[in-house]
């Protein structure tokens, strides 16, 4: 009985804003907020890890990746590592969205709640949805679909079945995005090379499939990236020894 109470507190946490405890975690939320008045910032980006990496300074191959395809849009990326919906919710209420208004906004998260319900995945989902569009009415928000991973194969039917009704989001400012069938087959068997070893974070490969399902709507929205970038600094984990 005991562990189905936590189950059931577990999955209602995605329906709340939930702060991050960790001292380092408090670090990079005072970052994110500095970083949110420097430059400018017309492409946001939001989620966990996924997210993170790729415009972080303590991955700078993937730093690299990045630079390559959004410089001249004048991207900034706002994801921190291992957080839920409610961790990013939690920052969205705090000052991290607030003043940016930016013209696009790209999410992608929910992994981290795996194994959760598809019911209350969805629903933390839709609240970080409505809170983004809140903050920034003006933008069109692009969502990502959750995307396949192979550590625990048996998260795959509870990923489809987000995704899913992500789908269903979609209408006037909110796009959806799925480059799952270039990630993964028809089964959710990952391609070679598209994630790293553990089979949950993109590797240069995957992230580039992710790119060019961007890069179309970008235009299509803000015209050819400029021949020079106004974005904030890249920042990175402040754990991480520079």
């Amino acid at each position: 009985m005991r562990l189905v109470a936590i189950l059931i507190a577990s999955s209602c946490f995605a329906q709340t804003a939930v702060p991050r405890a960790d001292a380092n975690s408090r670090l990079a939320h005072e970052q994110l907020l500095a970083k949110r008045t420097q430059g400018r910032i017309d492409v946001y980006f939001e989620g966990d890890s996924i997210t993170r990496r790729w415009g972080a300074i303590d991955y700078p191959q993937l730093l690299a990746n990045w630079k390559e395809n959004f410089f001249g849009w004048n991207a900034a990326d706002f994801g921190w590592g291992a957080d839920r919906i409610e961790n990013i919710q939690w920052r969205l209420e705090n000052g991290e969205l607030d003043g940016v208004n930016p013209k696009v906004m790209v999410l992608l998260a929910g992994t981290n709640n795996l194994p959760g319900s598809v019911e209350s995945i969805t629903a933390g989902l839709k609240l970080l949805i409505e809170t983004m569009q809140a903050k920034a009415p003006q933008a069109t928000l692009i969502v990502t679909a959750i995307f396949p991973r192979n550590d625990k194969m048996e998260y795959l039917p509870i990923i489809n079945g987000v995704n899913s009704n992500l789908a269903k989001l979609a209408g006037g400012k909110v796009r959806f995005l799925d480059v799952n069938a270039k990630l993964a087959d028809a089964s959710g068997n990952l391609f070679d090379g598209m994630m790293n070893p553990d089979k949950l974070h993109p590797a240069l490969k995957g992230y580039q499939v992710w790119a060019d399902g961007l890069k179309p709507i970008l235009r299509e929205l803000l015209g050819a990236p400029a021949s020079t970038d106004l974005a904030p600094p890249p920042t990175g984990d402040p754990s991480v020894k520079k």
